[in-house]
């Protein structure tokens, strides 16, 4: 086609601008086509201009209406591709589309052909191995229908409104272009249209509908805390550990290092934790680290530092790995040390990690977890001694195990079901990650001979006489098999984390509602379901827990061998990609279907530099997850949904990481960057219409007002921003239901207008969760922050970070607010007394609060609420008079820690029946009369208690705590 002539327009555009827009489309090919054109192939011709046909307004002008934001019920491998372009396909056939002349018709038209393939992919989804014509067809239809969204996205932007401010020929202008990108998408979806037709017809032709796949029934164990103790307490894990203990805990006082060697699954990881907890507290400093197979040093020594409590391990992002090494060698000089070097792959990494351990001849001892016998030996200097080889569970200790998962006892086993159950445990070889696995998946069935014998029978004969890594992938992939299908996709969806790696529960779950693999049945909240699923690959032990509070998981590893699965399903459903170079990068844009996942992890060997020579197809990737410091061009990525950047620790000339171009991202979903000192975002945000999390865990230069017209983010984190008091725009972000944000500026100075923004927090009543990180603020703005705080109606989660302030707070003034709330962390913030409303809190279940005086009354007060079970109470100044606890209060509490600058363990006493549910109890006292609190025999559940003074051990109060516990009927431990 050619341009018109500025005399070709003013000839049509005074009568055509008169009329209806579809009229000027008409008029516009007649002078785009003068003549016929030849004819093209059946495929390509293009679609009349009808189709094209609209009038201003006919587009969506917010993303309110946007079939983005439809939840679907069932989210699977198959229908995560599909059910959303459905969908937008549904949406094309509605009223706000009803002016674009012949888009119902294709619509619809492409809505049913796509929905019997969706039938036919759930269908397929239930069988793991597909005649390879049948594969052939999923992938192709997979990879269809990403293509098929993606231009429909393209459609809907382009489009989504006019610019009503533009002149006369800016409008020209506009509409010719916009009709060109049109014809364009038409001859796009005439092509994909096609294909449709191809890949039906394909599946009727090599009858893929005959293919019957076994169903499955799953159901949920409720059983959560049982499972994760028994996770951290395995069967049979007594007599290795005191064998391990034995062998480090002897006279010797030069460094020792003790090898534990064994395969993968055995518990390696669960020993060494073991004994770590058992002899942790006879050293003065311990830490516990995993290596994994590709680690980055400067990353790994500077956790290393962190895990040992140095002081400012921040400061050792600017350095090298020498430097670091020299900082922990001096820390720990003069100092006995207990340290887990876990999961060592190769010999190389292990002499690079040993050179931070002095020896000082002081008894200091280290514990290395390896499956490779050369790296353990290695590690002990080859003595055999040093070597601990972890052998498979015993077939009673198998026994034990299977049934305590199964039926929560070890003589559970219905007599019909023992010979079957002793079939299965031979195929597992005692090791317990299979027997956990294979536990778990039999706990979730129906407990007939036929269902077990069915699961015996999808083991393997083979596998009875062939222990290897394969038959252990075997057993996991029967796992996988047995997942329901709508956990499969954010399973799978693991594969983006590099191994080794805590996952958050809740920014997993972000990222699973971003990519639409959260389903949504009843209208329930996503990210309410989005735990469930989490909690699900819990109890189904598909991931393992990493840190957990009071019956809650918050983060999980995946095992390696459960990591290695996958990957390697991911790869032959082309679900995602893994890469660990540019290079390797490169070499996945010869596969024969599409990138739609990536990640990059060039953390490895020194890292990697992005090179431009490197010939790398982005445009297609919908999540792109960056474990490392060089960023491919944002450019690149068109149709992106999810951006993880995860740069560890930065060097000193990588300062600012620039994210302006993700204002074109014109789909993006979420965003999360941590690692560099700081983030340049773009001057403008409002084109990310589609934004819901936005997390960034460094410095901004500054907040692009903008942001307020993002009406879907709901979740805000800011670290810090060079603005510091809160933007006078936060309380139009109506829509925000979690925000951790900086107020107050860490110069100490003020800014003006700060004042309107610290108001506008009390507007937004959705919030359920609030961060606030303190810095310098001046009494009224203090107090107007309290005010606007006890506004929102709604919040579960209050946390106050920061260096805290003197300043009175007047939060106690409040009246009865936090009715909702769970967990009220003020510790920052200077409270004269206990506020009475506290009293009414009956949801809260975790409390930290600092006070000047207190009163046994006031005790007993926070002694009453219902449903704590965690208290850290920190008050300057207690009566003279001793508190007695008695029964009945605090009936759930497991966690007290009691901070007071005089004499705690005088004050304290507990009557029987007070606090029956304690296990821990960490005293500190400013000053100590040499006495202890009384009544400590009462606490029939306690485990652990930790006595400090002045924040320091003494060892005469911990002789002193552990005569008077010596005949505790728990036998807690004193640290």
């Amino acid at each position: 086609h050619s341009l018109l002539t500025p005399t070709d327009w003013l000839i049509s555009s005074s009568s055509a601008f008169q009329r209806p827009f579809s009229l000027l489309a008409h008029t516009i090919q007649i002078r785009f086509l003068p003549r016929p054109p030849p004819p093209l192939p059946a495929r390509r011709r293009p679609i009349p201009v009808r189709l094209l046909s609209f009038t201003r307004g006919a587009f969506p002008t917010s993303p309110s209406t946007c079939p983005h934001q439809m939840a679907y019920e069932i989210v699977t491998v198959a229908s995560g591709v599909m059910d959303p372009l459905i969908g937008k396909l549904n949406a094309l056939m509605g009223e706000e589309y009803g002016k674009f002349t012949g888009v119902r018709k294709q619509a619809s038209f492409l809505e049913k052909e796509l929905s019997a393939m969706k039938a036919v992919l759930h269908k397929l989804e239930l069988v793991d191995e597909l005649d390879p014509t049948a594969k052939d067809w999923v992938d192709h239809v997979r990879d269809m229908s990403y293509d098929m969204e993606n231009c429909i996205d393209d459609f809907m932007h382009q489009f989504r409104a006019d610019d009503a401010k533009a002149g006369f020929i800016e409008k020209i202008t506009q509409f010719i272009k916009k009709f060109r990108q049109r014809l364009r998408i038409a001859d796009r979806m005439e092509e994909l249209k096609t294909l449709a037709l191809e890949a039906n017809d394909r599946r009727e032709r090599y009858k893929i509908d005959d293919w019957k796949p076994a169903s499955s029934s799953v159901v949920v164990d409720p059983r959560l805390r049982a499972i994760y103790q028994e996770a951290d307490t395995l069967v049979g894990i007594d007599g290795p550990r005191e064998e391990v203990v034995t062998q480090l805990m002897d006279t010797q006082k030069k460094l020792k290092v003790v090898s534990v060697v064994g395969f993968g699954g055995l518990g390696k990881t669960t020993l060494a934790k073991q004994v770590y907890d058992k002899i942790d507290s006879q050293f003065d400093c311990k830490a516990f680290f995993s290596v994994s197979q590709r680690p980055d040093m400067s990353e790994l020594l500077n956790n290393l530092q962190y895990k040992l409590g140095m002081n400012n391990p921040v400061s050792s992002r600017a350095r090298k790995v020498d430097d670091i090494i020299k900082e922990i060698r001096n820390y720990l000089k003069e100092k006995r040390y207990l340290i887990v070097v876990d999961d060592v792959w190769d010999e190389s990494a292990w002499y690079i990690i040993k050179c931070v351990f002095p020896e000082e001849g002081n008894g200091s001892r280290v514990i290395v977890t390896t499956r490779v016998e050369v790296v353990a030996g290695a590690a002990c200097q080859n003595d055999r001694e040093g070597i601990y080889k972890l052998e498979p569970l015993s077939e009673e200790n198998s026994r034990m195990l299977l049934l305590n998962r199964v039926f929560g006892s070890e003589h559970g086993c219905p007599p019909q079901l023992e010979q079957v159950m002793t079939e299965i445990l031979k195929k597992c070889h005692g090791l317990p990650l299979a027997i956990i696995t294979i536990g778990s998946l039999l706990a979730s069935q129906e407990r007939s001979r036929k269902g077990w014998e069915s699961i015996r029978d999808s083991l393997g004969a083979h596998s009875a006489t062939n222990p290897s890594l394969e038959e252990m992938k075997s057993i996991l992939n029967l796992s996988y098999m047995h997942l329901p299908a709508y956990l499969r996709a954010c399973f799978l969806y693991l594969g983006m984390y590099v191994e080794d790696y805590v996952i958050s529960r809740d920014d997993l779950v972000r990222q699973w509602i971003a990519e639409g693999l959260v389903g949504n049945l009843h209208g329930q909240d996503l990210e309410a379901v989005g735990r469930n699923y989490f909690n699900e690959l819990i109890n189904r032990s598909m991931i393992q827990l990493c840190e957990t509070s009071y019956g809650e998981v918050f983060s999980c590893k995946v095992h390696d061998l459960m990591l290695d699965l996958i990957v390697s399903k991911c790869d032959r459903n082309n679900f995602l990609s893994v890469a660990y170079s540019y290079e390797g990068m490169a070499r996945l844009h010869g596969c024969k279907y599409k990138v739609r996942r990536l990640s990059l992890s060039s953390m490895a060997g020194g890292g990697a530099t992005y090179d431009p020579t490197i010939t790398v197809n982005l445009s297609q990737i919908r999540s792109f997850t960056l474990f490392g410091k060089s960023m491919p061009p944002l450019v690149l990525f068109k149709y992106l949904r999810v951006l993880r950047i995860d740069q560890g620790s930065v060097g000193e000339d990588e300062g600012t990481l620039d994210l302006t171009a993700i204002s074109q991202l014109f789909e993006l979903r979420y965003l999360y960057v941590r690692g560099p000192d700081f983030v340049q975002l773009p001057a403008e945000l409002q084109g990310l219409v589609y934004l819901e999390t936005l997390h960034i865990d460094s410095e901004l230069k500054s907040i692009p007002s903008d942001i307020v017209h993002l009406s879907r983010l709901s979740y805000l984190y800011i670290e810090y921003c060079n603005h510091g008091v809160l933007p006078e725009w936060i309380g139009n972000m109506k829509s925000l239901n979690s925000l951790r944000m900086p107020v107050g500026m860490r110069n100490g100075q003020r800014e003006l207008n700060g004042m309107n923004g610290i108001i506008g927090l009390g507007e937004l009543t959705n919030l359920r969760d609030l961060t606030i990180i303190l810095w310098s603020l001046e009494k009224p703005e203090l107090d107007a922050l309290v005010c606007s705080i006890g506004k929102l109606c709604n919040l579960k989660h209050l946390q106050f970070n920061g260096p805290g302030t003197e300043i009175h707070s007047q939060m106690g003034s409040l009246s009865n607010p936090f009715q909702h709330i769970e967990e009220l962390k003020v510790l920052v913030l200077n409270f004269r007394r206990v506020p009475t409303w506290m009293g009414g809190l009956h949801c809260l279940r975790i409390l930290s609060l600092r006070v000047e005086e207190t009163s046994t009354d006031e005790v007993r007060l926070l002694g009453e609420l219902p449903s704590l079970v965690k208290l850290i109470f920190i008050p300057s100044h207690i009566p003279k008079e001793r508190a007695i606890l008695g029964t009945g209060l605090f009936p759930v509490l497991e966690y007290f820690h009691f901070w007071p600058k005089e004499d705690a363990m005088a004050y304290l006493g507990f009557e029987m029946g007070a606090m029956p549910n304690l296990r821990t109890l960490s005293l500190n006292s400013g000053e100590w009369g040499g006495s202890v609190p009384i009544g400590m025999e009462h606490l029939l559940c306690l485990q652990k208690i930790r006595p400090y003074r002045d924040l320091n051990h003494d060892a005469t109060m911990v002789s002193a705590f552990r005569d008077a516990l010596s005949l505790h009927p728990n036998h807690p431990s004193v640290e």
